[in-house]
C-alpha cells in the first residue's frame, strides 16, 4: 500500500495552492504551518510574505481564506478542513473536521506500515557503535552506545535505508602480547574452570576465565622483567603473524565473543558474527594508509611519530596537539585503525553515511580523524557524523560507580533492574493467573524496556541519572507507563470479544479526547522521518510518552465498551484502541523495547 500523507501534509498543500492562487506574485511561498493549541494547526506564513510583498498581513491572509472551500463555506466544501479564520497579526488558525481525522486514521489501520512512507531516496550507512574491549568486560559506559546505535539502526532499516552494522571491538594492541605469554607459558589456564565459572552460564563464565587470566598475566607483568620483555616480544610475533601467537590470540577474541553475545542477549540486543569487525580487521592497511599520508604530505614526521596537524587544536600552553598515526616505536594509534576504517567503509563498502555512536569525551580524537580522511581525499564532505553522547550518572550527579568507587558492570546493572522490575510486575499481574516462567519473562522485558528507555529518551549530548526506582515507576516518563498503557489496551480488544470489532466510522463526530488521540496518532511517520533525519531517538520517546498520555486521557473521559452512541460509537473507539496499540508497538519496537500483552 502507498504511503497515507499525514492531514499536517493535506493542509499544508491546501494552503500552498490557495496561496498561489490567491497571490500568484508570492512564487512558492511556505505557509509555515506547525500544531496549535488554538486550533488543530496554525499557519504564520503570511507575516514574512507579506513583509516581502510589502502588504497588510491580515488582508493577504483574508485573501487566501477566501481560496479555501470548508464545511462552513456553501460552495464546494473540502472534506479535510472545517474551519480556517485569520487571527492576530495574519495568522491562521485551522480546524480540520473529525470525519478527515478518523478516515486518514482508517487508512493508516489498513496498511502493515501504519501508513508511514519509505525514505524518498534511501542510502547505505555504516553505523560504528558498541565497541567493547576483548578480555575486558562490558561495563555501564558500554550501555548509551550499544542502546542508542541499535534504536537508530532500527529506525533507518524501517524507513528502507540499507545498514551496515560496525562493532570495532578492540580486539589488537599491547595487552594481548601479555596474555598470550602468559598462556604459552600456562597452557591450561584459559581452559580451566573453578566450580563457581562451571554453575555461571556461558557468557559470565568465558568472562570469568578471562578475568582470571588477565590479572595473573598483569601480576607476572608487573613484578617479572624478564617475562615483560618476552611479553613485549610476543606483540612483535603478533604482528608478525606467528601462528601459535595467531591461534592463541584468536582463542582469547572467541571468549570474549562468548561473554558479549550474552550481555547483548540479556540487552535484547541483536549482533551477528558478521557485524563484529575488529581493529585487527584493518592491520594490513596500515602500513599503507601511513605511506599514503605521508607521500600527500597530510602527515609529517615529528618527533619520529607520523602526525597530522591542525591550526585550531592547541594544548593548554598553546603548543599543537597532532593526531598520531604512527608513533615513534613504530607501533600505531587508534588513529591509523579509524582511518583505515574509514577508507574500507566508503571506498569498500560505498556508504553514502558513516555515523559513529562514541562517547562525548572521544569527540576531539574523532574531530581530528575526520578531517585527517577528508585532506587525504577518502572521505567527502558530509559523510561523516560522530553522534556524541553524555555520561551516565549516578544519583549524586557523579559518574556512575561501585560504592568501592569502581566501574559498574553492564550486567550487574541489567541483573538489578530485572529483579527490581519483577516487583513491580507480581504487584499488578495479582488475579490475572500469570504463572511464574511468565512472571518471570515479563519482569525481563520490563527492567530491561526500562533501562532502554530512560536512556533513549534522554537527548544523547547530555549526562543522565541511572536511578532504577524511577525507571520502573508506573508513573512518568518511563517505559513501564508506556508499556502499561499497551497491555491495557490489549485487556480491552479482549474483553471486547469476537461480537464486537474495531471499525472506524469517519461519520460519527469525535470528542475532543478523541480528536487529541487522533491527530497525535496521525503524527506518527512524520516524527519517524524526522528522527531518522537527526538521528535523534529522543524525540521518537517523546512522541511514544505523549502518545501514551493522549491515550490515558481518552481512556479516562470516553467510555469504550459501553460507549453512550451504541455499537458504531463502540467500534470506533475501539479502532482508536486498535490503532494506538499497533504504533506503541511499532514504535517501542523501534527503539529495541518490547511490549508485553498482559502486565
Amino acid at each position: 500500500m502507498a504511503s497515507v500523507p499525514s492531514l499536517a501534509a493535506t493542509v499544508h498543500q491546501r494552503l500552498a495552492d490557495a496561496l498561489s492562487a490567491a497571490l500568484p506574485e508570492a512564487g512558492a511561498a511556505d505557509p509555515l504551518l506547525r500544531r496549535s493549541d488554538r486550533a488543530d494547526f496554525q499557519a504564520n506564513g503570511m507575516l514574512a510574505l507579506a513583509k516581502k510583498l510589502k502588504g497588510d498581513p491580515r488582508s493577504l491572509a483574508a485573501k487566501v481564506v477566501e481560496r479555501i472551500p470548508t464545511a462552513a463555506t456553501d460552495s464546494d466544501p473540502d472534506p479535510a478542513i472545517a474551519a480556517i479564520e485569520v487571527s492576530g497579526p495574519g495568522f491562521l488558525n485551522i480546524t480540520v473536521s473529525d470525519s478527515a481525522i478518523t478516515s486518514t486514521l482508517a487508512a493508516r489501520g489498513a496498511d502493515d506500515r501504519l501508513g508511514v512512507p519509505y525514505a524518498e531516496q534511501p542510502g547505505t550507512t555504516v553505523i560504528d557503535y558498541s565497541q567493547p574491549n576483548v578480555a575486558k568486560e562490558m561495563h555501564v559506559g558500554h550501555l548509551r552506545s550499544t542502546v542508542i546505535g541499535d534504536a537508530i539502526v532500527q529506525i533507518l532499516e524501517h524507513r528502507g535505508e540499507t545498514v551496515i552494522r560496525r562493532h570495532h571491538i578492540g580486539d589488537w594492541g599491547t595487552q594481548f602480547g601479555m596474555l598470550i605469554q602468559y598462556l604459552i607459558e600456562h597452557p591450561h589456564e584459559l581452559d580451566h574452570a573453578s566450580d563457581a565459572e562451571r554453575a555461571a552460564g556461558e557468557g559470565e563464565a568465558a568472562m570469568a576465565r578471562l578475568n582470571r587470566l588477565y590479572k595473573a598475566s598483569r601480576t607476572m607483568f608487573d613484578s617479572d622483567e624478564e617475562f615483560k620483555d618476552r611479553a613485549r616480544r610476543r606483540v612483535v610475533d603478533l604482528q608478525a603473524g606467528d601462528e601459535q601467537t595467531r591461534a592463541l590470540w584468536h582463542k582469547i577474541v572467541d571468549e570474549s565473543k562468548i561473554y558479549f553475545q550474552g550481555v547483548y542477549e540479556q540487552l535484547d540486543v541483536l549482533v551477528r558474527d558478521e557485524d563484529v569487525v575488529g581493529e585487527s580487521a584493518y592491520n594490513d592497511d596500515l602500513h599503507q594508509v601511513c605511506q599514503d599520508l605521508e607521500e600527500s604530505g597530510v602527515a609529517v614526521r615529528s618527533d619520529g611519530a607520523l602526525c597530522v596537524f591542525f591550526d585550531d587544536v592547541k594544548g593548554p600552553e598553546g603548543n599543537p596537539v597532532p593526531l598520531i598515526v604512527r608513533k615513534s616505536n613504530g607501533g600505531f594509534g587508534y588513529a591509523a585503525t579509524d582511518l583505515a576504517a574509514i577508507r574500507d567503509r566508503v571506498g569498500t563498502l560505498k556508504a553514502d553515511t558513516l555515523l559513529y555512536v562514541v562517547d562525548a569525551r572521544q569527540a576531539l580524537h574523532f574531530k581530528m580523524v575526520f578531517e585527517t580522511a577528508r585532506r587525504a581525499g577518502w572521505l567527502p564532505d558530509g559523510v561523516a557524523k560522530q553522534l556524541a553522547f553524555g555520561t551516565v550518572l549516578g544519583k549524586d550527579g557523579k559518574p556512575f560507580k561501585t560504592r568501592e568507587g569502581e566501574t559498574v558492570r553492564l550486567v550487574d546493572l541489567l541483573d538489578e533492574a530485572v529483579d527490581r522490575a519483577a516487583v513491580v510486575v507480581r504487584e499488578k499481574s495479582e488475579g490475572l493467573g500469570l504463572g511464574e516462567q511468565e512472571i518471570l519473562e515479563r519482569a525481563n522485558q520490563v527492567g530491561i524496556g526500562a533501562v532502554k528507555y530512560a536512556d533513549l529518551s534522554t537527548s544523547m549530548a547530555r549526562d543522565y541519572i541511572f536511578d532504577l526506582d524511577r525507571m520502573v515507576s508506573l508513573n512518568g516518563d518511563t517505559s513501564v507507563y508506556l508499556q502499561y498503557a499497551y497491555a491495557r489496551i490489549q485487556s480491552i480488544l479482549r474483553r471486547a470479544g469476537d461480537g464486537v470489532r474495531p471499525l472506524a466510522h469517519p461519520e460519527l463526530p469525535l470528542a475532543p479526547a478523541e480528536r487529541a488521540l487522533g491527530l497525535h496518532l496521525d503524527a506518527f511517520g512524520e516524527v519517524l522521518a524526522e528522527v531518522a533525519a537527526s538521528y535523534e531517538p529522543h524525540k521518537l520517546a517523546a512522541y511514544l510518552y505523549q502518545l501514551a498520555s493522549f491515550y490515558t486521557t481518552f481512556y479516562d473521559q470516553c467510555q469504550v465498551l459501553k460507549a453512550e452512541g451504541g455499537p458504531a460509537q463502540v467500534e470506533n473507539r475501539l479502532f482508536l484502541c486498535a490503532l494506538t496499540a499497533r504504533t506503541l508497538h511499532q514504535g517501542m519496537g523501534l527503539l529495541g523495547i518490547r511490549t508485553p500483552e498482559r502486565l
